[in-house]
């Protein structure tokens, strides 16, 4: 049996660069899939705010994921866990849409506890308290900033 050659990048750490679905899942490789975000993305959190909500409203909650993800990783300590939740609540709604409500659950509450940090003080306009709510039901699109 021949060995599958594997993606790695410049450090050995595993990359998959297979295109993926709407939703994230891999394809067979010479598929075509939908674009993902590239691994060294860099955003301003208004940039990350702005760019997921534009892919959660057309429901690619698995990319949305991807630049929260991005801003959570370039993210002052004081605000990580903020980013961190933003990025559990979007791979949350992946799950959900996946046909997967148990895992979409676990991830929807660990984001509602870490977002919850911040609902006295929300930083750069983020709806806390709505996210809050939603990850409770769940129900519709969520929206990352109160308007």
């Amino acid at each position: 049996m021949e060995a599958v050659e594997r993606d790695r990048d410049e450090d050995g750490r595993a990359r998959n660069a297979r295109p993926r679905d709407g939703l994230g899942r891999p394809l067979p490789r010479g598929a075509t899939g939908v674009p993902t975000m590239p691994d060294d993305l860099t955003v301003t959190p208004a940039e990350a705010l702005e760019q997921a909500q534009r892919l959660l409203d057309a429901d690619r909650p698995f990319h949305a994921h991807e630049v929260l993800e991005a801003a959570w990783k370039a993210a002052p300590a004081p605000e990580r866990e903020l980013w961190r939740g933003l990025a559990q609540l979007a791979v949350g709604v992946t799950h959900a849409r996946r046909g997967n409500p148990a895992g979409a659950g676990r991830l929807l509450g660990r984001a509602a506890d870490r977002l919850g940090a911040y609902a006295a003080d929300p930083p750069h306009g983020i709806d806390v308290a709505g996210l809050i709510r939603f990850c409770a039901t769940g129900d519709g699109t969520p929206r990352l900033r109160a308007g």
